[in-house]
């Protein structure tokens, strides 16, 4: 079997990371491919432990994350809902703790796409996992700049239901799909701008373009 195409979903609470893994799952499946999904460690740890980790159990969270997607077995695809990126992430923004962004690069670089969810979907309170708008728009903001300043290729998926999903799939499927390819490193009508709506009306261009 050739090897797997990898693929890291990423980004902040409430963007719809886990909904579009399990419907690039289900594509590749309904066409016969073999799909491995490494589900997300933090949200299965928050579950067993009724709170969410403590600094110094952000390293433990980031290395078990990694060794699922190190460790899955052969399969077509393999799609994973987050990486130790995101650990990191919330390592640095919420515990001002940046330790974990040497390990969590390295392991990006395993991956052949990294798709990053936009914030153009509404925020929902989800239990003891989710933050806020304000922290959403932090976390969104400092994971676009390191991936920007490390050179990590990444492509930002935009849409609600069936669009997000045809999004993801111009950027994996380029050939196959009427949708417009998300650019990768593409940087922001305001760089330091991560409104829902800004990006919703960027979204919204896009459409508009393929339509014409």
């Amino acid at each position: 079997m050739a090897q797997p195409l990898k693929i890291a979903v990423l980004g902040a609470e409430c963007t719809g990371k886990s909904s579009l893994v399990a419907k690039l799952q289900a594509h590749w499946q309904a066409r016969g491919a073999q799909v491995v999904v490494v589900h997300e460690v933090l949200r299965i740890w928050c579950d067993e432990h009724g709170r969410t980790p403590l600094a110094h159990e952000q390293k433990a969270i980031a290395q078990a994350q990694a060794g699922l997607a190190e460790s899955a077995p052969d399969a077509d695809y393999l799609i994973t809902d987050t990486s130790p990126l995101m650990t990191a992430i919330y390592s640095d923004v919420l515990f001002q703790d940046p330790s974990l962004y040497p390990f969590a690069l390295s392991h990006q670089r395993i991956y052949q796409q990294t798709l990053v969810a936009g914030l153009d979907l509404p925020w929902q309170a989800d239990g003891i996992q989710r933050d806020g708008p304000a922290m959403r728009e932090r976390i969104d903001a400092r994971l676009r700049e390191v991936l920007q300043r490390q050179g990590v290729g990444f492509s930002m998926v935009y849409g609600h239901g069936p669009q997000r999903l045809a999004g993801a799939l111009a950027v994996l499927e380029p050939g196959a799909s009427t949708m417009p390819q998300a650019r990768s490193n593409w940087r922001w009508l305001c760089d330091k701008c991560s409104d829902a709506d800004c990006e919703h009306r960027l979204f919204s261009d896009l459409q508009a373009t393929a339509m014409r």
